[in-house]
């Protein structure tokens, strides 16, 4: 897995673009221009970006209701990701499926799942398929410590060590299930652990390092594509926002999330680039409004969209109307 500078740079780029487009959507949503709920990764860049920065285009990837992160990272559409949270028809869903439904199958996004752990089942298809049709694929299912908890999980797990499908189960734990803190929720203190249950490899990552995920995600591929099976990873991260926009927060300490916030990804791995002398202030800046101008475009773009009309609800229902 190549890490040479221009890898390295694209990479800090992409975990800026998230951070970036999380924020405004946030302060969107705030504004009252974004309809539903949404929920931000805001902190778990190193997460989303380090996985995706080893798989191909037509590897796949479900994600969650806070899959905004891992849609960027795959190489969604800016455009039609803003769109789409606005309701605007332009949108990935036509502006009828919000932030917890997109999907764009042709960079192998199998789609958001508002259901807790409802992904893992359809990453498990998608992994027998790429079994079946003998490519070297790789399937990678994204959870939080909170879906660990759900049968689905466990099932999935099951099911692709026995058959040695090309899955890779990445757990995002954020250290929160909704408002449940994870050392209550789970009783044994690491969630990796449980990849022994299914004789299948496990680790515990720093979620926060980008190149720690991106190592243990590369070796998880290649042994996927070489046959050999699932793997299960556990990025250790943290959300510095609330579990929505506009969660009030009783459930934490501003002290905890503090902590966490010394702990930043981006700021973490610019340090770490800086020594490197590969990036300059400079350098930061200009991919800071670059990143910027694009999603300035996206969200002049989707604000200029229209909206769907009342007859456009029946569309998309039926694979042969």
């Amino acid at each position: 897995m190549s890490s040479d500078k221009q890898t390295l740079l694209e990479i800090y780029r992409t975990m800026v673009t998230v951070r970036r487009f999380e924020t405004m959507a946030g302060e969107y949503f705030a504004a009252g221009q974004i309809p539903g709920f949404i929920h931000l990764s805001i902190g778990q860049e190193g997460s989303s970006v380090g996985v995706c920065s080893c798989l191909r285009k037509d590897d796949y990837v479900v994600t969650t209701h806070r899959g905004h992160g891992h849609m960027i990272a795959k190489g969604a559409d800016l455009k039609r990701m803003t769109a789409e949270l606005f309701g605007k028809k332009t949108g990935y869903c036509k502006g009828k499926g919000g932030s917890m439904h997109i999907a764009d199958f042709s960079i192998g996004i199998l789609g958001a799942n508002g259901v807790v752990a409802g992904g893992l089942p359809i990453i498990t298809g998608a992994g027998l398929s790429i079994k079946l049709r003998k490519t070297d694929q790789v399937a990678v299912a994204f959870f939080g410590d909170g879906a660990a908890n759900r049968g689905p999980v466990h099932e999935a797990m099951n099911m692709a060590a026995i058959w040695k499908l090309p899955v890779l189960f990445v757990c995002e734990n954020n250290q929160y299930a909704s408002t449940t803190p994870m050392h209550y929720a789970c009783s044994a203190g690491d969630l990796y652990t449980r990849a022994a249950a299914y004789d299948m490899p496990g680790e515990k990552i720093n979620g926060n390092d980008v190149l720690a995920v991106r190592e243990a995600t590369a070796s998880a591929v290649a042994r996927a594509r070489a046959g050999e099976g699932p793997t299960f990873l556990e990025n250790v991260t943290y959300r510095l926002k609330g579990h929505y926009e506009g969660d009030p927060q009783k459930y934490r300490t501003t002290e905890e999330i503090e902590i966490w916030r010394q702990k930043d990804p981006i700021e973490h791995f610019g340090r770490m680039l800086a020594q490197k002398k590969y990036l300059t202030k400079k350098h930061a800046a200009q991919i800071r409004e670059a990143v910027q101008a694009e999603l300035s475009e996206a969200l002049a773009f989707a604000q200029n969209s229209p909206f769907p009309e009342p007859g456009d609800a029946m569309a998309d229902l039926y694979s042969n109307p």
